[in-house]
């Protein structure tokens, strides 16, 4: 294994709008595949947002099981709003990590959550969508793993064409 993977797994998602989000996030964070569960997802052909195209770089397979092609190292790590669970900011990303999401309308099952090796939730009032706690949990993981450059070249490289702002010296 390198010296981190991200994995990302979807229980059941109902909106394409939101797995096309979700998979935006994953090409701006860098993780390396997205599963999902369920048919409803199944069943609407397109990515309605996903503008970057990352459904070409990142697989995205669905799966009868989650948990099925746990790695060697991978910790799975549940992201939903349950009693005991550890708030994001007091967490430490595991260097292999499969995040479980549950559905937009529903919760990661008990059975799914005795089998993580964390669960983890965002201190929010009321819940966010699915694809935003996706970009919040992948963002915090990146900004405590330090694991992309912080420099005018990774902006050149991620601004939109039209975008060619500097700050003023």
């Amino acid at each position: 294994m390198s010296n981190s993977t991200v994995e990302i797994g979807l229980l059941n998602p109902k909106s394409p709008s939101n797995v096309g989000s979700v998979m935006r996030a994953a090409g701006c964070f860098q993780a390396d595949a997205v599963f999902y569960t369920g048919q409803r997802y199944a069943r609407a052909a397109r990515f309605n947002t996903d503008t970057k195209s990352q459904s070409l770089n990142i697989p995205l397979e669905g799966l009868d099981d989650i948990l099925a092609r746990l790695k060697p190292q991978q910790k799975v790590v549940c992201i939903e709003l349950v009693e005991g669970a550890t708030a994001l900011p007091d967490f430490q990303h595991p260097a292999h990590a499969l995040y479980v999401f549950g559905p937009e309308d529903g919760s990661i099952s008990q059975d799914i959550v005795n089998q993580a090796d964390e669960v983890v939730y965002i201190p929010t009032q009321g819940c966010l969508n699915l694809a935003a706690t996706v970009n919040v949990v992948l963002y915090d993981r990146q900004a405590k793993l330090a694991t992309v450059p912080s420099d005018d070249g990774l902006i050149r490289q991620s601004r939109d064409v039209n975008n060619r702002l500097k700050v003023k010296s």
